[in-house]
């Protein structure tokens, strides 16, 4: 191996001095005490490394540069920013798959929006998507007067809900994963808005229930107080699917990065929002949002192997939502415009405002092509902030 000082000085070789045997500069050395004893060679290319390290390397520009923003990374602490630990991204069971957006059009009958909805699912299924997502609120108008009229007791099953009996049928008949949308659940004298993951035995993975409220009050725009009949969720959910590991939120918890970022120190590969953005804010946000989340999680610091080992990572994500389409005579007027975003903010795909199923694919491996070199993972300031999962804290 010929090693010259030139070379070393590279600033692409500045990352492996403390790697880089004395041995090797021995080439630099034209004494013909080389060939003797291992003792006395040893010495001597100490020596040589020294004479190097002092005349050449300490002196670099690029050297000092590094040093310093070395120490000074480190005096940020960039790894206490994520408490606990962020997980390490898990490699997924498949890496390339296909995604359906079905955008459905919501009346006030039941039974029809059921076997709407089903309807769209088989014909996703059939044209290869192997995830779907619904909308939220999607067996029932948005209206507080409609929560509790078309709430269903989940955790009963069967009968008393045949809105997520009809999603683990058609699951495990079609062997897709389905994020079904979100339906008003009833458990004892509580309302919620609810979103069910099946996976592709029919069996439910996850339940999440929407934990940030839609509460807002624009004078002469719109005025909703979902608190009014609905409680609050107290759980986030990233659960492990056929598709890879997926962060649920519906709607109104789209605007809190906390709960994107919280996904992705998690090790989401994908964040699914159902939701049905108004005429007021889905103009200005529902777009911005999205892609927002998407980069949210940008250099993330992951831990893994054995023992104290860390390494370092970026993982962007795919945010996907999926919204009611737009019935400008109900009472609620949704956005519509279901869309895929990519891990660095890109628009994959997008639906209109009328009723339509969007299928596009999801390449996990562009996570890996995304990776930007922003070195965000150093240069968090843990010495200023923190993002603590309470949840895993308490575990």
């Amino acid at each position: 191996m010929n090693v010259t000082g030139k070379s070393l000085l590279n600033p692409r070789n500045l990352y492996s001095y403390s790697s880089i045997s004395p041995s090797l500069f021995v080439h630099h050395s034209s004494s013909p005490k080389l060939s003797q004893s291992s003792s006395s060679t040893s010495t001597h290319n100490l020596i040589c490394y020294n004479h190097f390290w002092n005349t050449h390397l300490k002196k670099s520009k690029h050297f000092t540069s590094l040093k310093r923003s070395s120490t000074m990374a480190s005096s940020f602490l960039p790894e206490n920013a994520r408490v606990p630990p962020v997980i390490q991204l898990p490699t997924p069971p498949i890496t390339k798959f296909k995604i359906a957006l079905c955008q459905l059009l919501v009346t006030a009958d039941k039974k029809r929006n059921i076997d709407h909805a089903k309807k769209a699912i088989e014909d996703a299924a059939h044209k290869g998507a192997k995830l779907v997502v619904l909308p939220e609120i999607w067996n029932s108008p948005y209206s507080n007067d409609s929560f509790p009229v078309y709430a269903e007791d989940i955790d009963a099953g069967g009968d008393a809900s045949p809105s997520t009996a009809m999603l683990s049928e058609v699951a495990g008949a079609l062997k897709i994963t389905i994020v079904g949308g979100s339906i008003p659940e009833r458990c004892g004298d509580r309302l919620y808005n609810t979103c069910c993951v099946f996976g592709s035995e029919g069996n439910l993975l996850a339940k999440h229930r929407k934990i940030h409220l839609f509460d807002i009050d624009i004078p002469g725009k719109i005025t909703f107080k979902e608190s009014q009949t609905l409680t609050a969720g107290e759980t986030p959910t990233v659960v492990d699917t056929d598709v890879g590991r997926i962060g649920i939120g519906i709607c109104y918890d789209i605007r809190f990065q906390e709960l994107a970022m919280l996904y992705g120190a998690r090790g989401a590969h994908l964040l699914c929002y159902p939701g049905a953005f108004n005429m007021t804010t889905g103009p200005l946000h529902w777009e911005l949002l999205q892609r927002a989340r998407a980069v949210d999680n940008q250099g993330e610091k992951v831990s893994g192997g054995g023992g104290d080992e860390v390494y370092m990572v970026d993982v962007e994500l795919y945010v996907a939502t999926c919204s009611p389409a737009r019935d400008a005579g109900a009472g609620y007027v949704a956005w519509g415009h279901s869309t895929l975003v990519g891990p660095f903010g890109e628009i994959l795909a997008k639906a209109e405002q009328e009723e339509e199923m969007i299928i596009a694919e999801i390449d996990y491996s562009s996570i890996e092509l995304r990776r930007t070199n922003l070195p965000l993972e150093k240069q968090r300031r843990g010495d200023l902030y923190q993002l603590i999962d309470v949840q895993r804290l308490k575990a």
